[in-house]
């Protein structure tokens, strides 16, 4: 019996407001040209699925829920969300090939879960717009499997190319380019799970708006929220609480400082890419055919500062592998992910791309920016 549908969907790196979906804050991600492909038909009863890359099996009843974080449990949290989204999934068979190098920062697992979803919705009448996928896939990974992540993965792998997601609702997407440079992936070769990393980051920032809270004035204070995702961030003014971040432990203040910084510096990237030059202390001259480049790219680099020392999710294999870029060449470069492993992303000069891919012992890519979800019909 051959297989019904094909959906396929990309990796993606994380370019610009990286930990901040989670915080209801706009982020920038990039879909990159290594793909994950999921192959569906119909089956009597029970769902079976393989992995290609690992030879990993699976067989379970629709809606039978995960019971751990692998693959299995990814194809049983995609059948779970797409139930309860409306679509009567039933019994079928997948056939998994990946890319996407695993635990690396590239989000392979957003991409097997937007692949899987599109995959099965389209075998069983459903939607495959990228926003359904999405939300679908979104609701798998952080409501179904219990990971505390936001929409930047699922969202960006969807609608690919380079995006612009607002993750408050309605969770709407902005297409942007870039025009000059290419993107290289240089992996540390550090493993890492973004299921250890956000809690924790996570639980510190809630610690901190509770101290914050204790001490700062009403006008302030109406601004502020025990829960991450419910503080005003846009309306935070640093120079305005320095003298209450003071009175609280440095490791909270560093992850507020991280937000709003992240935040802002974001918002001047935004900027450059829409076509305006944009002005802040860590921006080089904005002149040149290359000016948005170099400006997006000195932000990268900022940002990454802001993840190593007031975020603490770098490691010195990635700061080295920054380092390394920017010697070769690199417009900018940063972490891509949650940190502590995976990979650097660089934003180089096409001339520049094999130099800066030549750092390091471990794998690297010259990336190309891709389209999001694919569905056809076999």
């Amino acid at each position: 019996m051959s297989y019904e549908v094909l959906a396929s969907a990309p990796g993606r790196l994380d370019f610009l407001n990286t930990h901040q979906d989670y915080k209801g804050l706009p982020v920038v991600s990039v879909a990159v040209n290594l793909r994950t492909r999921v192959k569906a038909r119909r089956l009597r009863g029970t769902c079976r699925a393989r992995s290609l890359n690992t030879g990993e099996p699976a067989e379970f009843r629709p809606g039978e829920p995960p019971a751990g974080r692998g693959f299995a449990d990814y194809v049983k949290a995609a059948v779970a969300s797409l139930r309860s989204s409306g679509v009567d999934v039933g019994g079928c068979e997948l056939e998994v090939v990946s890319e996407i190098p695993i635990a690396s920062g590239m989000a392979s697992s957003a991409a097997l879960l937007v692949a899987t979803v599109g995959a099965l919705s389209a075998l069983w009448g459903g939607p495959t717009d990228p926003a359904f996928v999405a939300e679908a896939a979104y609701r798998a990974e952080r409501e179904v499997m219990g990971i505390p992540c936001g929409r930047l993965d699922q969202y960006g792998s969807a609608f690919g190319r380079i995006s612009l997601i607002n993750t408050r609702p309605p969770y709407d997407v902005e297409r942007l380019e870039l025009g000059e440079g290419v993107f290289v992936a240089l992996d540390s070769g550090v493993r890492h799970s973004t299921a250890e990393v956000h809690p924790q980051r996570q639980r510190e920032l809630d610690e901190g708006l509770r101290a914050l809270l204790a001490v700062a004035p009403p006008g302030i204070r109406e601004k502020l929220s025990e829960r991450h995702w419910e503080v005003k961030w846009e309306e935070l003014d640093e120079d305005e609480l320095e003298p209450y971040l003071g009175r609280i432990p440095r490791v909270y203040a560093n992850r507020i400082l991280f937000t709003i910084r992240m935040h802002r510096s974001t918002m001047v990237a935004l900027e450059i890419l829409r076509g305006r030059r944009a002005e802040a202390p860590y921006l080089p001259p904005l002149d040149g055919e290359d000016w948005r480049a170099r400006g997006v790219g000195a932000v990268m680099t900022y940002q990454h500062g802001l993840l190593r020392d007031l975020y603490d999710v770098s490691i010195p294999q990635l700061d080295r592998l920054v380092e390394g870029a920017l010697a070769r060449g690199a417009y900018g470069a940063k972490l891509s992910g949650a940190g502590l492993g995976g990979i650097v992303m660089a934003l180089a000069p096409e001339p520049a791309a094999d130099a800066v891919r030549g750092i390091g012992e471990a794998r690297s890519w010259v990336l190309k920016v891709d389209d999001g979800l694919r569905v056809e019909y076999l």
